[in-house]
């Protein structure tokens, strides 16, 4: 795949994590692609300890199936793309690309559902919306909203019923995701 694309060399593989702090140190990837396989808890510690240990490699997040959910947190702690395994060659190119360059990156079908409507304006919301819609797409669970809001989580509940309402998001994920889209935090092919 990466033959007739010269910006790009395949430096090797390893098969454990272990082996891949090591393969790290010593071939420096601008890019380095993990799978999932290894565990959703696992491969998401390991990137964060790699973010620290050596933030010039943007890691990649490689797996047959990933939730919103997991694709958030990948991207939260700091892996920059995410793609499935049955995604085509020019996606996973596309990938590269972009991640090359310094965007974050994620698979297109992975946020499909979660996508806002055409017609959807951030100005329709009220302003304690968009203040629980920040802190949504900061990560915070509504109890710790609520406390930050000096609010009910009861009624933190009905600004998300809200915010979903109007923007056509269905769930939390899709909404920290769409947030992420719409400050340019994260491209899509």
């Amino acid at each position: 795949m990466l033959r007739g694309h010269p910006e790009f060399r395949f430096a090797g593989a390893v098969y454990s994590l272990n082996e891949a702090v090591s393969f790290l140190e010593l071939a420096n990837p601008r890019i380095f692609v993990v799978d999932k396989s290894f565990g959703v808890q696992a491969v998401l510690e390991w990137v964060a300890e790699h973010r620290s240990l050596q933030p010039a490699t943007a890691i990649i997040v490689w797996g047959l199936s990933i939730s919103e959910a997991e694709a958030l947190r990948f991207l939260q702690i700091g892996a920059k793309g995410i793609v499935r395994k049955t995604a085509g060659c020019d996606v996973l190119l596309s990938c590269l690309e972009a991640v090359s360059s310094g965007s974050s990156w994620m698979e297109d079908s992975l946020f499909r559902e979660s996508t806002r409507q055409e017609k959807y304006h951030r100005s329709e919301l009220t302003p304690r919306e968009h203040q629980v819609m920040e802190l949504v797409e900061q990560g915070y669970k509504n109890k710790e909203i609520a406390r930050q809001l000096g609010i009910r989580p009861g009624t933190v509940k009905i600004h998300l019923k809200h915010i979903f309402e109007k923007t056509g998001v269905r769930g939390r994920y899709g909404l920290a995701l769409s947030g992420m889209k719409d400050k340019g935090l994260l491209a899509l092919p």
